[in-house]
């Protein structure tokens, strides 16, 4: 059984934290007013997720909430299109809600359209969709998605529709906002290691700027490697400049 994040759904109670009883479609009470909200529009199915980043495309990682049948979300987390799709690559281009009769969650390369994914979400009944993203207070970037076989919206109706969702966001955006950052605090030359590094910067050149060895340079790499779960120095100084610490 698909089930949203623990950390949306759990809640403290005093000094304790205790989990919130989810519906038999894995929706905890949020999930269920964002559910609502798109069946008063004509939309039985819907999706919010955080919006995929460089270092986090993977549909798995960005899921918030969803009510899609399960062997539909268990299916398209394995033929993972997310990042790539249609649906993220018009939401970087335009700011404004779009709706498409097409399947928005593919990146429209699928040669067996009838048997490949996209044929699997219209036989759900999702051959419509009304999309757009939204920032909330804190400017974490969310991705909104209502899916169904609703003819298309008229102008007020799509303005109506999102003022409501941006209005349910700003209420609860404190409850799913996620606590992104290091598993571990870095020290400062960890970060300085890093920032010369996104200068250009190699381990050598480094060690000279700040009057150390080349070999400490390369342990201050690998610990804040470590801290923030990357593979190279890429990735570490990208996940740096998205945790604000660079």
């Amino acid at each position: 059984m698909f089930r949203v994040s623990e950390s949306i759904c759990r809640e403290e109670e005093g000094k304790g934290v205790s989990a919130i009883p989810v519906d038999d479609a894995g929706l905890c009470p949020l999930g269920r007013q964002f559910a609502a909200l798109g069946r008063r529009y004509g939309f039985d199915y819907f999706l919010v997720s955080t919006f995929p980043k460089a270092d986090k495309p993977e549909f798995s990682a960005n899921i918030l909430f969803c009510n899609w049948p399960h062997e539909l979300k268990a299916r398209y987390r394995t033929e993972d299109q997310f990042a790539s799709s249609r649906l993220v690559a018009r939401l970087k281009q335009s700011i404004l809600p779009f709706q498409s009769d097409e399947c928005v969650f593919t990146d429209g390369k699928d040669k067996d359209a009838e048997g490949g994914i996209a044929g699997a979400f219209r036989d759900f009944g999702m051959g419509a969709s009304l999309a757009f993203a939204i920032h909330d207070s804190e400017l974490a970037h969310y991705l909104f998605v209502f899916s169904g076989e609703r003819a298309e919206l008229d102008r007020q109706e799509i303005a109506s529709f999102y003022f409501e969702s941006l209005e349910l966001l700003d209420n609860c955006s404190s409850r799913i906002a996620q606590k992104d950052g290091p598993r571990e605090k870095l020290s400062a030359r960890e970060i300085e290691c890093l920032r010369w590094s996104a200068a250009g910067k190699s381990s050598d050149e480094i060690a000279i700027i700040l009057s150390i060895s080349s070999h400490t340079v390369v342990s201050y790499l690998k610990s804040a490697m470590r801290k923030l779960d990357s593979v190279n120095r890429m990735q570490a100084v990208a996940r740096a400049c998205r945790f604000r610490l660079l």
